[in-house]
């Protein structure tokens, strides 16, 4: 008891719990922006050594190759994400969760599982892949059926490739989570393309990229393992795995559906300007696509050490904070991602250009994904927040319907317009995503999406926070 002003008052013991829980909140929130701006940092190395390969195939090759190549690649990418069973998004939260409550066996065991299930997937799909090329044969042209015939060897590696990366992410070894699968990769492919180029002078075709593309993915497949025996809990070496099957599919089943969808969703207007048989249009799709993507880098990076921050603070009921990051993630990647827009915008047609004749057709689907990346920057970190709140089924609900939206605009337009159609019909899909989760968290959370938690708003109820609650000090 004390004394104040003549009366005696205990001790408030919420005021300690309320400041020990901004102490808290603070110290995430500087962990988040440290950790992103490092993950940042290694983004943009990685995306820089990712052009430099690009722009070398697209001088080497020119649009017409570099089409065929970006088609097979679509095609590889969706399916790795579907070989991928959601496991690379899944271990994100069973590590973590196994690794709080010191279950070595179970997390060894979630580590092994997902693999072999994706080999095996893997392995599947390329069998039926191959017989599908093969049925098709007569329809493609001799190049695009090789590069198809090696890019499917590709899923599994790319699938194992991912979910390695995501082990490496939980166990907090960030850089290592991003150099195999970017810096490596990448890298590799930088060189040997330049080696054929300048030293041997070839002219690679797409089924010699193709055979580049792999040969790297492998690298950095190898150096994931080793980033995974590295970091992994000294406990795991001699744990007996054991195993939770129906929990972990019950999890990855809906993490499947979006994470193949969702690469589906980004790669429609390649597919089917490939599927239509323009190739080249395709190619310049492809190349305003990726060029656009760069203003989700922001986004990508805060999401490195953000997903798993989602999930440990909603497993503890700490709504406050939560929403705390919610604001503080969607102000760091609008603002990054705006300022990136707007210089990519200015520049779009001299910066196509030199990625070779033909591609400067491309500004002005370049230009829409642009706008519709600083949209989505405005949104923050959605999706992650509802599935690493257990809300995956609710997230791939919303995702099947919009990526149906945006398949049936890109049939309706691509015809009429190429590459700028493509762009209208992915922009538009891409905005009333976003605008279907952050409905969703409302609702369901009770948490104000995106930017919009950053604005002055009163209430604390149901983790919604009143101006400065839990903001950073």
């Amino acid at each position: 008891m004390k004394a104040v002003g003549g009366k005696e008052r205990e001790d408030c013991p919420g005021s300690a719990d309320q400041s020990v829980s901004k102490a808290a909140a603070n110290e995430t929130l500087r962990r988040v922006a440290r950790g992103s701006v490092a993950a940042f940092a290694i983004y943009v190395v990685s995306i820089g050594v990712t052009y430099v390969s690009q722009l070398l195939i697209a001088r080497m090759v020119g649009v017409d190759i570099y089409g065929m190549y970006a088609y097979v690649f679509a095609w590889v990418t969706v399916l790795a994400y579907f070989s991928a069973l959601g496991f690379d998004v899944a271990i994100l939260r069973f590590v973590p969760a196994y690794e709080a409550a010191r279950d070595w066996r179970l997390l060894k065991g979630v580590i092994r599982y997902s693999q072999r299930r994706a080999a095996a997937v893997g392995t599947v799909v390329v069998l039926v892949g191959l017989l599908i090329v093969q049925f098709r044969a007569s329809s493609m042209s001799v190049d695009l059926r090789n590069a198809f015939v090696v890019g499917l060897v590709l899923v599994p590696v790319w699938a194992l490739l991912w979910i390695r990366c995501s082990v490496v992410r939980a166990f907090g070894g960030v850089v290592w989570a991003i150099a195999p699968d970017r810096l490596v990769r990448d890298g590799m492919l930088v060189a040997i393309v330049a080696a054929a180029a300048i030293c041997l002078r070839w002219r690679l075709d797409a089924t010699e990229l193709t055979v580049a593309t792999l040969a790297s993915s492998l690298l950095g497949l190898a150096f994931t393992r080793r980033a995974m025996r590295r970091l992994r809990p000294p406990p795991t070496i001699t744990a007996v795995p054991a195993y939770a099957a129906a929990t972990w599919r019950a999890v990855a089943l809906p993490l499947v559906l979006i994470g193949a969808i969702e690469a589906l969703m980004n790669r429609t207007g390649v597919l089917l300007l490939g599927w239509i048989g323009d190739t080249t249009a395709a190619g310049v799709y492809s190349m305003a696509f990726n060029i656009a993507f760069v203003v989700a880098l922001p986004r990508t990076a805060v999401n490195i050490l953000f997903a798993p921050a989602i999930a440990s603070l909603h497993a503890r009921n700490e709504g406050g904070m939560l929403q705390v990051l919610v604001a503080r993630a969607a102000a760091w990647t609008l603002c990054a991602g705006a300022i990136v827009a707007l210089a990519l915008a200015i520049v779009a047609g001299p910066l196509l250009a030199w990625f070779g004749p033909g591609f400067e057709s491309g500004a002005s689907a370049l230009r829409i994904l642009l706008l519709g990346q600083v949209i989505v920057s405005a949104a923050g970190s959605q999706q992650h927040v509802m599935l690493m709140t257990g809300h995956e089924r609710g997230a791939a609900a919303i995702l099947v319907s919009c990526a149906a939206a945006n398949a049936a605009g890109c049939i309706a337009l691509v015809g009429w317009l190429g590459p700028t159609g493509a762009a209208i019909s992915a922009t538009v899909a891409l905005v009333f995503w976003n605008a279907a989760m952050a409905a969703f968290i409302w609702r369901r959370l009770r948490l104000r999406p995106g930017i919009i938690a950053a604005l002055p708003f009163r209430g604390g109820r149901h983790g919604v926070l009143a101006p400065g609650e839990g903001a950073l000090t």
